[in-house]
């Protein structure tokens, strides 16, 4: 069976005949009869009994209607999908997410997001809250670590990796660390939000150790930490991408460079999956492909 075919019938039932049909559809009815045919001798029955005042359906044309009307409906609405994702975004872009991680990759998102695309504006919320999207009317957030069961949809965008840093004054002053276990001799810079608030698990892709040694510092920003760390108070679990810029300036050198920290999962939540607008669906593109590209 062709769509075509399935559009004929379909039409042709539910205009009541071959002549309001074919004027509807803007065909010959001696055409719209020899589809009809065709289809009847591909499916081996009768699908419509004609006489020269009425036209009805046969059992079977029932079942084959009710079945042809769901597949054009599926069609149509691929269609309206293809469409819409073809469209150029435009509107404003409601968008929230964590102070700190808006600082470290979101607002750099959404400057190439604003460059890329001329039709559309933001408008963000970088707050320490968790935020209702629903009711509070944004597209897409931002959310750091793992999720809680929601209905809300999600597309997993990467991982935020970390690693342990400190100082070359510090190291010099307090000496290399060769072990995790080594780490419980040093002053120990913590961050104290999310998943790394209860201590430190470091992986070297064979065997895991932990670290649950007394902090010097504990602060629930990433950013004071690494402060703290160039200030050489001590070794700071940090993220690659607040580190980097540190690290290549020499004011922070890698700490256990075989050992690395747990990684933290992000993903771009929103309201729902089945009409997701091109704003949202090019922004959210936008963030996993910096990911792909190496957020560091």
């Amino acid at each position: 069976m062709e769509i075509r075919e399935l559009t004929v019938f379909v039409r042709v039932v539910q205009s009541g005949s071959f002549t309001r049909a074919a004027d509807s559809l803007g065909m010959q009815k001696t055409y719209l009869s020899r589809v009809v045919t065709n289809l009847e001798r591909k499916l081996g029955a009768r699908l419509l009994e004609r006489t020269t005042r009425s036209l009805s359906m046969t059992e079977v044309g029932r079942e084959i209607f009710e079945r042809a009307v769901g597949i054009l409906g599926a069609v149509e609405d691929a269609e309206r999908v293809a469409q819409r994702l073809l469209a150029e975004p435009r509107g404003t872009l409601r968008l929230t997410c964590g102070v700190e991680f808006g600082m470290i990759a979101v607002g750099g998102w959404i400057n190439d997001y604003l460059r890329r695309y001329p039709q559309v504006s933001v408008d963000s919320d970088f707050t320490g809250r968790l935020v209702d999207i629903v009711h509070e009317g944004f597209d897409v957030a931002i959310r750091i670590g793992t999720l809680s069961d929601s209905s809300l949809a999600a597309r997993r965008l990467g991982d935020l990796r970390y690693g342990l840093f400190a100082a070359p004054g510090y190291i010099k002053r307090r000496g290399t660390v060769r072990t995790p276990a080594g780490l419980a001799g040093h002053e120990l810079l913590q961050f104290s939000g999310g998943s790394h608030r209860h201590g430190w698990r470091l992986s070297n892709g064979r065997s895991e150790e932990r670290v649950d040694g007394a902090a010097r510092l504990r602060i629930n920003n990433s950013f004071a930490v690494r402060d703290a760390a160039i200030g050489g108070l001590g070794i700071a679990q940090l993220p690659l991408a607040i580190a980097g810029e540190a690290v290549a300036a020499g004011t922070l050198r890698r700490v256990l460079p075989e050992w690395e920290p747990q990684a933290v999962p992000v993903h771009a939540v929103f309201p729902s999956t089945r009409y997701l607008t091109p704003k949202v669906r090019v922004f959210i593109d936008l963030a996993a492909a910096a990911f792909g590209a190496g957020l560091e």
